[in-house]
């Protein structure tokens, strides 16, 4: 059983997102990730030929809850439901993502077994960012390597603050009912 949530989740959203109508090259879209976004045009075209490129029918999953931690992805186009699933195997809809957003990023810096599920929504075009990649990377163009881990670690950063605020608001509310 699948309860959606009723808001878009901040954790999730790429708030980092500029929409704007340059063209859709795979450098162009990369450039507007945070995590790539301080890359030179050439350390782009370096990172956009170690990406894959892989289309998911509607209803595919890209993971599943559980699987290690390979790498990120981007959603060149399409949606991608992130779905967690609790011990009495309840799901429930994290977010809904869309072109441009990412997803699975913290599985750069560890193979930790994924926390939710990403399964496609509709015919989907995903970019996926290994990571051997990002090693390889680093160990060909550690100046290249050492800017995508500090936008990482920015964006884990970030979505970490968040989380905490979101948890005292929680805290809050479930102590003032507690009271009642």
């Amino acid at each position: 059983m699948t309860e959606q949530a009723t808001t878009q989740s901040s954790l999730w959203h790429n708030f980092f997102r500029q929409r704007t109508e340059e063209d859709n090259s795979l450098e162009s879209l990369l450039s507007r990730v945070q995590i790539f976004s301080q890359l030179t045009n050439r350390e782009l075209r370096k990172v956009s030929s170690i990406v894959h490129r892989r289309e998911y029918a509607a209803n595919e999953y890209v993971f599943s809850q559980g699987d290690p931690g390979l790498g990120m992805y981007v959603i060149e186009d399409g949606e991608v439901s992130i779905i967690y699933s609790d011990e009495a195997s309840i799901e429930k809809e994290l977010t809904l993502l869309k072109a441009g957003d990412f997803f699975g990023e913290l599985s750069l810096l560890d193979e930790s077994p994924r926390s939710a599920s990403a399964i496609a929504k509709a015919p989907s075009r995903i970019i996926g960012f290994f990571r051997p990649d990002l090693i390889d990377l680093l160990n060909r163009s550690p100046k290249s390597g050492t800017k995508i881990l500090f936008k990482l670690g920015e964006v884990i950063g970030t979505r970490l603050r968040i989380t905490n605020e979101q948890l005292g608001k929680l805290e809050r509310r479930t102590g003032k009912e507690s009271e009642k």
